[in-house]
């Protein structure tokens, strides 16, 4: 009897592939009991109505803004293909995401086609999050109970303390950089925010950030890399609601003006947050700063020390 398969499952949060599908993704994501906390279903229902109501209209400007969809979609599909390159044939490679195709369960069907035995679940967020990760692997592992596969779910919380992973992020990094002096700029790990009253919860992203970016600046100081200052910053707060501190808006209000490299740390795959978000409108307040530089690096996405570190994971999973 011939072995069977195992397949390694890249999980991600989406973005729309067109602009009908912005209303899809917002209520989706509005709808997830990790993202909006309330227990009374009635109350969630209600609160993510009325935010898809006022943020519909302009976030479909802003894909309209990056061609029509979001990039997340593309990035991931090339990693795909060079992980399944890279793994070879007795390994399938594929993605689920949580608020936009390619849902979990029609990954699931074409999985319960194969003979597998064991699939790897890999949230492509570094650090762990109830918001991320959490849901991530409870959408995929309740679509899968629901089906009649039988294979054994593997999976991670987090990868943040990867060497290999973060040498991706290094090798990001001096690309923006070129040949320019390190003690020009600032550079600030921009990590994507949180309400503070999830991580007082019991959330552990806020210490895996910083404990992620402790390790990173070690790895400047290796390199010889030597920026003025390292920074770490939280983007995209929305509502009135205390999120995680310092914010990005008011870092870039107290470093010095001459030069400034923003990395996003909680993403690997670059998406609206990264290509609008910072590339355009933090962009806008860096040049009223009076900023001479400002440069956003891109996530690893396929980068070869990226797909180099997912299969090290995968590997350690085994």
């Amino acid at each position: 009897m011939p072995n069977r398969k195992e397949a390694v499952i890249l999980l991600n949060m989406g973005g729309p592939n067109n602009l009908d599908e912005v209303e899809m993704f917002l209520k989706n994501m509005f709808a997830d009991k990790n993202i909006l906390t309330m227990k009374s279903d009635l109350l969630r229902a209600f609160v993510g109505g009325m935010i898809v109501f006022n943020r519909c209209e302009s976030s479909q400007e802003i894909y309209r803004q990056l061609g029509g969809k979001s990039p997340i979609v593309g990035h991931t599909k090339n990693l795909v293909q060079k992980l399944q390159e890279k793994l070879g044939e007795g390994v399938i490679v594929d993605f689920v995401m949580r608020y936009t195709p390619p849902f979990a369960s029609e990954v699931i069907e074409r999985l319960n086609k194969e003979d597998i035995e064991k699939i790897y679940l890999i949230p492509l967020y570094p650090q762990q999050s109830s918001t991320t990760t959490k849901s991530s692997l409870e959408d995929f592992e309740e679509a899968y109970h629901k089906s009649d596969g039988d294979a054994v779910l593997v999976e991670i919380k987090h990868f943040f303390e990867n060497h290999t992973y973060n040498q991706a992020i290094i090798e990001r990094i001096k690309e923006k950089m070129g040949n320019d002096n390190y003690k020009d700029f600032d550079i600030i790990f921009s990590a994507h925010g949180l309400p503070q009253k999830i991580v007082d919860a019991g959330d552990v992203y806020q210490k895996h950030v910083e404990k992620h970016t402790e390790i990173l600046k070690q790895m400047l100081v290796d390199e010889k890399m030597d920026f003025h200052e390292i920074h770490l910053a939280y983007q995209s707060k929305v509502g009135p609601m205390e999120w995680l501190k310092p914010s990005l808006d008011d870092k870039l209000r107290t470093v010095r003006n001459r030069g400034v490299v923003i990395f996003p740390l909680a993403f690997t795959i670059d998406n609206s947050e990264t290509d609008f978000e910072l590339e355009i409108e933090y962009r806008e307040i860096a040049e009223e700063l009076g900023f001479k530089e400002y440069r956003v690096c891109r996530c690893p996405n396929d980068s070869e020390l990226f797909v180099d570190a997912l299969s090290e994971i995968y590997e350690k999973m085994r």
